[in-house]
């Protein structure tokens, strides 16, 4: 069944000033959220018709769950594995012409600390000399691509108890020749985890070494698991400064690589600090000068204008247009939303919020990996691996694919594109698609 409805809101304003930073490598996908970090690709050629067996150019097993998207750069592929028999959290790379194994180290151990996620939650990255690969349980490791053990510490160890209710899974991010990695975090214990006085913090190290560059600590006048974010630094540049950018805390701010200083805030979505129970995961996206903000549990989505760090536009109360888990996508000028909650996707007008289609989705699990774009298409999947393929110009469902097993739900991970290919890690396996 599928319902389109518009909503327009606020005024028409040109802004082109920002724009995202955009890797050279646009063929490869090194980070959680691809080439252009709002979860597009240039990749053509991608195919529509597939399924675990058809169109398969190899299928490699995987030890265990991941919620962690494929990272795939030149001829290797990167996945994150907790394995519960023997709660061993392992970094492992394939070749991505074969699927063959490659290398695979035991980073550590552990599986999780709630029902609803594992320990193997974090995306690794890469910048095409050094992998790097983090842990819910604060452990860190970079490995030389060809698999050599470069560095590895844990953050607990090294800079305090995590204090989270739910299980840390914020992904890393290597910007500015610089491996960022955020800690937002509560100040006050919870289930037994966790100390009085924590302080959430943005840790700059780097990649190749391991060396402390800084370690900035962002303060925020947020409540108890409002504090909490599994966010992910996204870079931009602004009159040829560059900078990147971090939800949570109920805030956003801006913040300059080399120091960490933070140079701009916005906020807050949660006036007064009023809910308490507000852990934020999805990232903001930028899109024609315009950061994208989704505020937890059916509250509004906030678009935040990066001239000036001002309020653009916000959605209507109770309005489709919300996300409590999935990040938003930025894909041929549109912002397109995933909402988990109300069971649709839809596509926006960056400057003004106008709704211009939306898309109810099938079945009842749950939609929460964040939507790719790609190849004049975009895919995402449900808890239960059912890939689903939608037409961006109208919203129409292209295809729907059963890619899991009978019994999967908890599937979360990302798809990604990369050198003519889809990646689509389940529970059990990862899939190399092409035509």
């Amino acid at each position: 069944m599928m319902r389109r409805l518009a909503v327009t809101t606020g005024l028409v304003t040109l802004i082109t000033l920002l724009a995202p930073i955009r890797p050279a490598a646009a063929e490869d996908w090194s980070n959680w959220r691809g080439p252009n970090y709002d979860g597009s690709t240039s990749e053509t050629n991608l195919p529509t018709d597939f399924s675990k067996t058809k169109n398969v150019k190899w299928v490699a097993p995987m030890p265990g769950p991941s919620a962690a998207t494929p990272i795939i750069c030149g001829d290797r592929v990167f996945v994150s594995a907790a394995v519960p028999a023997d709660e061993k959290l392992l970094a492992i790379c394939l070749d991505r012409k074969t699927g063959k194994l490659l290398w695979q180290h035991q980073v550590g151990s552990g599986y999780q600390n709630s029902d609803k996620t594992n320990y193997a939650s974090p995306s690794p990255v890469t910048d095409g000399k050094t992998v790097v690969f983090l842990y819910g349980q604060g452990d860190l490791a970079a490995f030389s691509v060809d698999g050599k053990r470069l560095w590895s510490i844990n953050l607990q160890e090294a800079y305090g108890d995590f204090t989270y209710q739910w299980t840390y899974s914020a992904s890393p991010a290597i910007l500015f020749d610089k491996l960022y990695v955020q800690v937002l975090q509560r100040n006050t214990p919870v289930h037994d985890r966790g100390v009085d006085g924590q302080v959430s913090y943005i840790l700059a190290l780097d990649p190749a070494t391991g060396k402390e560059l800084y370690r900035h600590v962002r303060p925020t006048d947020a409540v108890k698991e409002s504090r909490e974010a599994y966010t992910t630094p996204i870079p931009y540049t602004a009159n040829g400064k560059k900078q990147f950018i971090i939800t949570g805390g109920d805030v956003l701010t801006g913040h300059d690589p080399e120091t960490g200083k933070e140079l701009w805030r916005w906020g807050t979505y949660n006036p007064g600090h009023r809910e308490v129970w507000w852990r934020l995961v999805p990232t903001a996206v930028i899109g024609d000068g315009v950061a994208l903000v989704c505020a937890p549990k059916k509250a509004p989505i906030y678009a935040i204008d990066l001239k000036d760090a001002s309020l653009k536009w916000q959605s209507p109360d109770r309005s489709v247009l919300t996300s409590d888990v999935p990040t938003p996508l930025f894909y041929q000028g549109k912002f397109f939303v995933l909402s988990d909650l109300r069971r649709a996707l839809s596509r926006i007008e960056p400057q003004t919020g106008k709704i211009e289609w939306t898309t109810e989705l099938p079945g009842f699990y749950k939609w929460r990996s964040s939507p790719t774009g790609a190849d004049g298409k975009i895919y995402f999947m449900n808890h239960h691996a059912d890939v689903i393929i939608v037409d961006p110009a109208d919203g129409k469902i292209v295809s729907q694919i059963a890619m899991g097993e009978e019994s999967d739900d908890n599937t979360r991970s990302s798809i990604a594109a990369a050198h003519g290919n889809l990646f689509i890690r389940t529970n059990g396996a990862l899939y190399c698609i092409g035509d």
